[in-house]
């Protein structure tokens, strides 16, 4: 599991501190008033120009695109990555159900707890290379747990509109995950997000408009579906085996450990 070998030991002074004060990217939810409170929208007007003045000046975009181009010769089946937080509950079964007539598929398990962001993308970078030296990113789904308006990708690391342009290390993480996706797709690179519902509420669509403008100038789609949709079983059979899925979903929140058929 990538991260879990990376264990930070807290001072007694450090765990004094945690347990007098939270996090202030601790994710309980935040009472609904709140979430349409004027002070959101103004970070939103000052992120936007923030982040309209991002350029990736050192990018040679046309030897970029030469070189994909020049990995995806022959027959060649662009890779979908699929990210699978290790805060799901009963992750681990999670690489054991994806489409096994689809070798595209790779799941990466990491460790909520003590992964980075660097882990994350140092990942990525050599399970891409083993797939095929060169390619990039059409379809990426992460599998982790969030809300209406956030995704908790990692501990102590809320992704919201505002702090996705605040926090330097989680907007390099995104900034970098754009420079592994498609040049030479001819539709918008999809990121799908499962394991929470995001849209829930209008800073979901906040959320997503920032994370594509972060992004920029690769075009990235993000979508969030109910599972329950008719776009949630479009999802899932992208990425799953629709009837392990459904088994495991059942047996998610089990304490029993008959997982038989999922291994």
């Amino acid at each position: 599991m990538v991260g879990s070998r990376r264990v930070k030991v807290q001072t007694f002074a450090e765990r004094r501190a945690k347990s007098f004060s939270r996090s202030w990217s601790d994710p309980t939810p935040m009472k609904p008033d709140s979430l349409h409170d004027s002070r959101d929208s103004g970070d939103l007007q000052a992120s936007s120009g923030t982040l309209d003045e991002v350029v990736c000046d050192d990018v040679d975009w046309e030897e970029e695109e030469e070189m994909e181009r020049q990995a995806c010769e022959g027959d060649f089946i662009p890779p979908k990555i699929m990210l699978i937080s290790s805060k799901v509950p009963k992750a681990e079964y999670v690489p054991n159900i994806i489409r096994r007539d689809d070798p595209s598929i790779i799941p990466i398990l990491y460790d909520h707890e003590h992964a980075t962001f660097d882990d994350i993308l140092e990942e990525i970078e050599k399970k891409l290379s083993a797939y095929r030296k060169g390619c990039k990113i059409w379809n990426m789904l992460i599998f982790c747990q969030g809300g209406p308006g956030h995704l908790y990708l990692l501990k102590n690391k809320v992704a919201t509109f505002a702090k996705v342009e605040k926090e330097e290390d989680m907007s390099n993480f995104w900034r970098r995950l754009s420079r592994m996706m498609s040049l030479l797709n001819p539709e918008p690179n999809l990121i799908h997000i499962m394991g929470c519902y995001v849209l829930g509420n209008a800073n979901g669509e906040k959320l997503f408009h920032n994370l594509k403008r972060l992004m920029r100038p690769y075009t990235i789609e993000f979508k969030s579906p109910l599972e329950l949709s008719a776009q949630g079983k479009e999802m899932i059979e992208t990425y799953f085996d629709f009837r392990l899925f459904r088994l495991w979903k059942t047996r998610q929140h089990s304490k029993l450990h008959d997982y038989d058929e999922l291994l």
